[in-house]
């Protein structure tokens, strides 16, 4: 493997890191997880509306040039990565995280942290989960999600390390904010648009709706309202 390529343990490291900091947040740059989801919460008259106006505002904050750029300085990662990367990572995790608490899932539990990780890789866990014996109904409850056995944690861990390591392999670390899964191309601190919207449809339908069944960028989407423009909210 290529020197410059991270390993297992470096993506584990950087995945890790970055959840912590999704977390607790950043001092004077971004507000927790629980932080900015309970913003939302108080402003709307129900979660999904909390959430479809969060995923709005996240993602037209992503598309704007300088969005990224303002975090570069205040991320730092334990792999060695472009500090713009560090920021995508950052972002699109935070959002996927602030789907997960909204839905009452325990941020703090070892399953939807790796649930998080499988959101913002593209990584499917219906059939490791089904094959655990644990079978979803149309929405999951929390009590559930901590019925996963580590065995089957594992298994879905090691495929988003194998992912992110397929695309390192194949675009080279230089170019990685072009295949961080889910996130498309970075350029002047921007993201695609398109890409963007994968990973929030794809947040949304696997923690607000408990529909877990694809991972895909061929996923239908689910209608969260004009994405190009973003709420009055400053998270």
């Amino acid at each position: 493997m290529d020197k410059h390529l991270p390993t297992k343990e470096d993506i584990k490291n950087l995945l890790d890191a970055c959840y912590e900091k999704c977390l607790n947040g950043i001092p004077k740059v971004s507000p927790s997880v629980e932080e900015m989801a309970n913003d939302y919460l108080r402003k709307h008259k129900s979660v999904e509306n909390a959430c479809k106006a969060m995923l709005r505002n996240q993602i037209a904050k992503c598309t704007t040039s300088g969005a990224i750029a303002g975090l570069g300085g205040a991320i730092t990662m334990p792999v060695a990565i472009p500090a713009n990367v560090g920021s995508v990572i950052y972002v699109q995790m935070r959002m996927i995280a602030c789907v997960a608490y909204m839905a009452n899932y325990e941020l703090n539990c070892d399953q939807t942290q790796t649930f998080v990780y499988a959101c913002l890789a593209g990584v499917t866990v219906n059939n490791l989960i089904k094959k655990a014996g644990i079978n979803f109904g149309t929405k999951v409850a929390n009590n559930l999600i901590k019925k996963i056995p580590g065995s089957v944690l594992t298994k879905i861990n090691q495929k988003v390390g194998f992912r992110f390591i397929t695309k390192f392999g194949e675009k080279g670390i230089i170019n990685l904010g072009k295949m961080v899964p889910g996130v498309g191309a970075v350029v002047g601190g921007t993201f695609d648009l398109v890409e963007t919207r994968i990973i929030a449809n794809r947040a949304y339908k696997w923690f607000l709706k408990g529909d877990f069944s694809t991972a895909s960028d061929n996923e239908d989407f689910v209608e969260i309202g004009d994405i190009g423009i973003a709420d009055q909210e400053g998270n």
